[in-house]
């Protein structure tokens, strides 16, 4: 009797285990996995990828405000949420992020606040890396079609 009350209760325990995992692996399947941003790992990430040109004339503190320039610009966009929370991805409106709009922004931001480019690549090849960084943190959404950027 004792190991029939044994097998009923190892036979629950495992029915009540599945159970438990299958509802989070279900809930976990449903939320977008959290790509963690953070700046200092960016710009060292961006640093490091830059062409050698634009190391020798970009400073660190630098590139960290034309990623700051570039977060605000996505927060402006609506990509960048107030708050990180587990969310379902309900994105209504599409939203194509181009690599010319960004780079006339940075460049009018570092205009106003007197950050030095001497090159206008120099922009350029810091929007490059920083999506690159993007990417590697798993923060890229789907490429648009053409005819959507257009």
């Amino acid at each position: 009797m004792v190991i029939l009350f044994g097998v009923i209760a190892a036979v629950l325990v495992f029915v009540i285990a599945a159970v438990v995992v299958g509802r989070e692996a279900h809930r976990l399947d449903a939320v977008a996995p959290r790509a963690v941003y953070s700046l200092e790992e960016a710009t060292d990430f961006v640093c490091d990828r830059l062409p050698v040109e634009s190391q020798a004339r970009l400073t660190p503190a630098e590139v960290e405000q034309l990623l700051t320039f570039h977060m605000q610009w996505l927060h402006s966009q609506g990509l960048q949420p107030d708050k990180a929370a587990d969310q379902r991805q309900t994105i209504g409106d599409k939203v194509v992020v181009t690599e010319d709009a960004l780079t006339a922004y940075l460049l009018g931001e570092s205009d106003r606040h007197d950050v030095d480019l001497l090159d206008d690549v120099d922009a350029v090849n810091v929007v490059a890396a920083h999506l690159d960084y993007f990417e590697a943190i798993g923060a890229v959404g789907p490429q648009a079609p053409l005819d959507d950027v257009i």
